[in-house]
């Protein structure tokens, strides 16, 4: 069994009122890109905080590394890194003298800069000033400043923001890597499904402070693979021969729409209606695309 890196239990953030975080259970194993999912003001980056220590929790509890945040906090941040909205950084200086201001804060071996910007790529541009940067080799340096202290989680709150398809490429690559290349856990946030779905394993969706969805990738995919639709001669009776097969459906348009099964299923349905002496004229896959999907269960919850 996968051992769990961080565990919530009940978490609640009430701010003036308002729950800003209501009753959250999130789940993420050791090894695990996480994607953290919902729109602006789902309650993501307030989740986040809390994760990190920056704010207090009104009630519920949080487990790191199989210990309590609220009673061990110093002893598991030491292994935690972490980049929550954009990156501090002295334009000024290098991408060196940046990292060793926080080297020095760290007190780690000054051998670890040169590893962490070979991690993130940017070794040959570790001399020019910061200012010079573009974004996306800021937001890697911010990510470099998160590895210094070799974490064993790592925490990301929207790291493609604002970056163009290249940058966002360059970040989305380094995030796969980690995990296999240096054995980090990764919880990633955004509010974009294209995003996580190109890199997590493990997605939660959250909607107005709560949890709606948690599941792998692959299943969300599963479940948002859609139905069958078929158009046959004699409709009715095709339906009732697929439901006899254990098939379900429905009727829609005088097409049988059945629910998404394996290919070899599919095939010997169509055999047995053409020996039954149906006439099929069609066969379709309607697909919902994953952002139908996240807009529905963003829209309406999840079952």
């Amino acid at each position: 069994m996968k051992q769990t890196v961080i565990k919530t239990s009940d978490l609640l953030k009430i701010y003036r009122g308002r729950a800003a975080v209501e009753h959250l259970d999130l789940n993420i194993g050791k090894g695990e890109i996480y994607g953290f999912l919902g729109p602006n003001g789902a309650g993501k980056t307030t989740t986040i905080r809390m994760l990190l220590g920056l704010i207090k929790p009104t009630s519920g509890r949080i487990e790191i590394f199989g210990q309590e945040l609220r009673k061990h906090k110093l002893q598991i941040l030491r292994k935690v890194g972490s980049l929550v909205e954009s990156p501090s950084y002295y334009g000024h200086l290098s991408a060196v003298d940046n990292l060793e201001a926080i080297r020095r804060i760290l007190d780690v071996p000054k051998s670890r800069i040169a590893e962490v910007l070979d991690i993130v790529s940017l070794t040959g541009e570790e001399k020019r000033p910061v200012k010079g940067f573009s974004l996306g080799m800021k937001q890697r340096l911010g990510i470099a400043a998160a590895l210094l202290g070799s974490p064993e989680l790592l925490i990301l709150d929207e790291p493609t923001n604002g970056l163009d398809p290249s940058g966002i490429q360059e970040i989305r690559s380094l995030i796969k890597r980690l995990p296999g290349e240096q054995g980090i856990t990764v919880l990633v946030s955004s509010h974009l499904l294209s995003e996580i779905e190109q890199m997590a394993d493990t997605v939660g969706i959250i909607r107005q402070g709560k949890m709606v969805y948690q599941d792998t990738i692959a299943h969300l995919q599963e479940q948002a693979a859609g139905e069958l639709r078929l158009a046959v001669s004699e409709p009715e009776a095709a339906l009732e021969l697929a439901k006899r097969r254990g098939c379900g459906g429905s009727l829609q348009e005088s097409r049988v729409v059945l629910p998404r099964m394996s290919d070899a299923r599919v095939a010997l349905l169509i055999k047995e209606l053409v020996e039954n002496g149906h006439a099929v004229y069609r066969v379709e896959e309607h697909r919902q695309s994953l952002e139908q999907f996240f807009l529905q269960v963003v829209e309406g919850g999840a079952s």
